[in-house]
This record gives C-alpha cells, sequence and structure tokens, in this order.
C-alpha cells in the first residue's frame, strides 16, 4: 500500500523593521498605529478579493488587486508579501495558469503571516 504524504508549506515572513519604525517616527505612535490597522485590514480584504476573483476566473480584475498590495505591503513593511504580489501579477501576465495557482496560494500563505507578525509587534509595541 503507499503512502501519501501532504506537504504543508511553511515560510518565514520578512517584515521590515525599519521602514516600520520610520513610519511610527514619522508619524507619532497613534497616527502609525492607525495608518497600520488600516493598511492591515484592506490587506485582508484585498487578500481575500484575489481568492475570490481568482475562482471567477476574473483575471485583470486579480492583477489589479495584487498591483495594489504591494503598495500597502510595502508602505508597512511587508516586504515578503509585496514581492509575492508581484510574482502573481507576473503569473496573470504570462497567462500561466499552473504558476498563478501556486503563487496565489503562496500569497495567502504569506499574507497571514505577515498580518499576524505585524499584529504581535504592534501587541510588543502598546
Amino acid at each position: 500500500m503507499s503512502q501519501v504524504m501532504k506537504i504543508r508549506p511553511s515560510e518565514s515572513v520578512q517584515v521590515d523593521q525599519e521602514r516600520l519604525g520610520a513610519l511610527y517616527m514619522q508619524l507619532g505612535e497613534a497616527i502609525a498605529e492607525d495608518v497600520v490597522c488600516r493598511a492591515m485590514e484592506e490587506l485582508a480584504l484585498r487578500m481575500a478579493q484575489c481568492e475570490r476573483l481568482y475562482r471567477e476566473n476574473r483575471l485583470s480584475e486579480l492583477r489589479k488587486n495584487a498591483r495594489s498590495l504591494i503598495a500597502i505591503a510595502d508602505q508597512i513593511g511587508m516586504s515578503s508579501l509585496g514581492r509575492v504580489a508581484g510574482d502573481v501579477t507576473l503569473c496573470v501576465d504570462d497567462n500561466d495558469e499552473v504558476a498563478l495557482a501556486a503563487t496565489l496560494s503562496r500569497l495567502l500563505r504569506i499574507g497571514e503571516r505577515s498580518l499576524t507578525a505585524i499584529w504581535d509587534h504592534q501587541d510588543l509595541s502598546v
């Protein structure tokens, strides 16, 4: 009897602490926390939209949504998330369905872990 192995990809995420720190220095703690919280909400919303748009095969809208993730992620130091969102747009541009499925899954994994990392960082700074 053959065995089936289930792979659970796990990747470390990178939050640019310098970028996040600069945001706090530039805006002050209260305003920076508000900006970060709003960005996190927007990222979570857009990641859910990316998943929905993919299931509905609305790839041009998926591409646009992934592009917007890049700017938001960069604003709050989520470099890994921004990089993978860029990879999703390339997969759409290349019309590579297999790579898109894999890369979108990676985007969602990294997005979730990035949001958790930022949330944990905020809990320590409050």
